[in-house]
Parts: structure tokens; C-alpha cells; sequence
């Protein structure tokens, strides 16, 4: 199948009925995985793709859902038809994670054991379990070995972890905008996020759903101040600048400057379509993944078994994840003398680059993708 960004695509539910043990000690009774798949799968089943999606992401990764959708996939100018990760070489599957809220298993999802929704009773969940979920999808198509495992942001410490749980199904490992493990001030950021939801009078206890509410607010804000975090300084003054959104000012409380309104629309939007308790549990995750942390804090040691070929890539104006902390990965793969290949981008998109066009990027990615054998 030939995949544009006008190609209509249709999300497949597949279902897990055996109990799911996960890194805390809880155990799921079963759970659901959604996905869409790109591409054909070749007849070894050798040229298969994984993308894992960051924070906010889903499983629909490229393509339309239907005639009039305004947008395609979230990746869309990454995978498809002759693109960088080109369907007409791959076949590429996009997942939601577990704890999502875009159909794969989450609080929004009822609780067989109760046959209401999880709420805030859906267990914490880390990286690792999702890497985990996402071996028995590869197992559900037959798939033994992905040919690469590939994400930016929270999809780059998957496509990471990948490569330590399970180094002989990854050939290949493209961690873009991502690091090890947070900074402080990366967790910081992530608790701040977290309070202004919790904090919400329409919260409840995660519980919000019982009481016809969400806390709109308290998401609002969260992805407000997330927002100019994944933005840098020189990209935002560009685009807005000191600029006025009524050419003078107003002496209230009310929106001033065009950066003020940008930023309330981004919040209204996201807080219209996203579930507060995926937020916490996706922040969560962010904060927990650490897999050095179980090797004495020994990144190398981490890496011993790993056999995957690594691209890597940061970008000059990420503040969020900056380049020092893919060279901290970088480093440790060359002390462990793996392959790998670097890429330091020089772009104003900030930590927003890796869904970008930057073309330097976009060029090395493609050519590290066209010398990916299947």
C-alpha cells in the first residue's frame, strides 16, 4: 500500500486477554493496544518499523482517518510514500500506549473487574512495561526482529529501552530529542504540570468522570507551561515577538500580546481532547525511566548486551533535552564501542524540531534509513 498524506487509514484494536504483570508489582487482567500500520510486510517479515510516540502522541502516526480530516498523522512528514521512513520500503506500525486515552488501555478504558472506568485506578505504568506491551505486538504480527525501533522525545527513551530488554529483535535504534533519563529541572517541570491538574476543584481524586467533570483548568495550564517548554526563546520571539494583540495595551488580567493568546489556544485545545490521569501517568513515566539506574548509574554498563545500531539526534535550541544529553547516550555507546551515528542539528524549533522539516534532519534520517537493510 502506497501511503501519501492523503491515504485513509484505519486504526486495528488488538486485543490481549492474558493477565499483564507491570514493573510496580500490579498486574493488568488484560488490555488493548491500538494501532495503525503503513506499508506492507515483506514476506521474512524483515523491513518492520516501530514507532513509539511522545507524551501527548498517539498511534496515528501518518495518513488520514477520513476525507475532510484537517490534519494527518503527527509524523506524517517522516513516514509515508518516499519519505525519510518510506512505506514503500517498510512497514511501519504506530502504537498508543498503555495509559493512553486514544483507544489502547487506560484510565478512559472500563475495568473488567469492575466494569467501570479505571479512572484513577489505572495503575502507574513506566517505559519498560510499554516496551514489554509492545514485544508481544511485535509477536502478535510474527514480527521477530524490527529492522529499527524509532522515537523522538518519550519515543526515543522507548526506542532506547528497546535495545537493552530486548537486543536481538532491534537492528536498528533512532532516539531523536531524548535522553537516559531526566534532568532535575526536566522533573521539576513534570511535578509543576502535575500539581496544576491535581490542584483542580474538578480533579477528584483522578475520579472526575463520576462526577461528569474533568479538570479542565488544571490540564489547561499544564500544557500551557509544557508548551513553551518544547519551544525555544529565538523560535518564540520570532514568531510573536512583543506583538500586541489589540495594538495597545488593555490594563487587565485578559490577553495582552499575541504569544499570550497562542499559548491559551494550545491549552483550550489540548485540554478539549486529552485525558487529565494520561498526563500524570505519561509524566510519570518520563520522570521513572532511568536505565542506568539498576547498573550502579553506569550508562555503559547499561549497554552492555545491547546490539542495535544507533542514530541519534539533538538539536541546537532544545532546552528540554538538550544536545549535552544525547551526548551523555552518544559517549556510553562509544565507550561500549557500538555503532552509532550522530547528528546535532543546528534549528530555532526547539525541543518541537523533531516533528519539524529542518532539512539537514530530515536528509540524515533518510540516509540512515535508505542503508537499513531488509
Amino acid at each position: 500500500m502506497t501511503v501519501t498524506s492523503q491515504t485513509i487509514v484505519v486504526p486495528q484494536t488488538i486485543a490481549f486477554d492474558a493477565p499483564f504483570s507491570l514493573q510496580n508489582g500490579q498486574t493488568l487482567p488484560r488490555f488493548d493496544l491500538i494501532v495503525e500500520t503503513y506499508g506492507t510486510l515483506n514476506e521474512n517479515k524483515s523491513n518492520a518499523i516501530l514507532i513509539c510516540h511522545a507524551l501527548s502522541g498517539t498511534h496515528h502516526v501518518a495518513g488520514r482517518h477520513h476525507v475532510s480530516d484537517k490534519h494527518a498523522g503527527w509524523w506524517d512528514n517522516m513516514v509515508g510514500a518516499g519519505k525519510p521512513i518510506d512505506t514503500n520500503r517498510f512497514f511501519v506500525v504506530g502504537v498508543n500506549n498503555l495509559g493512553g486515552c486514544a483507544g489502547s488501555t487506560g484510565p478512559l478504558s472500563l475495568n473488567p473487574e469492575t466494569n467501570e472506568p479505571y479512572g484513577a485506578d489505572f495503575p502507574v505504568v513506566t517505559v519498560r512495561d510499554w516496551v514489554k506491551s509492545q514485544a508481544m505486538l511485535a509477536d502478535y504480527f510474527g514480527i521477530e526482529t524490527w529492522a529499527a525501533v524509532v522515537g523522538g522525545s518519550l519515543g526515543g527513551m522507548q526506542a532506547l529501552q528497546w535495545t537493552i530488554d530486548f537486543p536481538q529483535r532491534v537492528r536498528h535504534a533512532l532516539v531523536i530529542a531524548s535522553s537516559p533519563r531526566l534532568s532535575t529541572q526536566n522533573i521539576a517541570f513534570n511535578d509543576v504540570a502535575r500539581q496544576a491538574i491535581i490542584t483542580d476543584p474538578d480533579f477528584h481524586n483522578g475520579n472526575y468522570a463520576r462526577f461528569n467533570t474533568k479538570p479542565r483548568r488544571g490540564l489547561r495550564i499544564a500544557r500551557m507551561m509544557g508548551h513553551i517548554t518544547y519551544l525555544a526563546e529565538h523560535g518564540l520571539g520570532k514568531k510573536f515577538g512583543r506583538q500586541l494583540k489589540q495594538n495597545q495595551y488593555q490594563y487587565n488580567y485578559d490577553v495582552d500580546f499575541e504569544v499570550e493568546s497562542y499559548l491559551r489556544y494550545q491549552g483550550d485545545k489540548f485540554a478539549d481532547h486529552f485525558d487529565a490521569n494520561t498526563y500524570l501517568l505519561m509524566t510519570k513515566a518520563l520522570d521513572y525511566f532511568d536505565p542506568a539506574a539498576e547498573f550502579g548509574n553506569d550508562l555503559q554498563a547499561a549497554l552492555k548486551n545491547v546490539q542495535a545500531k544507533f542514530f541519534v539526534a539533538s538539536f541546537s535550541s532544545d532546552w528540554r533535552f538538550a544536545p549535552s544529553r544525547s551526548h551523555e547516550l552518544v559517549k556510553a555507546l562509544i565507550g561500549m564501542r557500538k555503532s552509532v551515528q550522530y547528528i546535532e542539528v543546528e534549528s530555532h524549533h526547539g525541543h518541537d524540531a523533531f516533528l519539524m522539516e529542518d532539512a539537514p534532519y530530515i536528509n540524515a534520517v533518510r540516509a540512515y534509513m535508505k542503508n537499513i537493510v531488509v
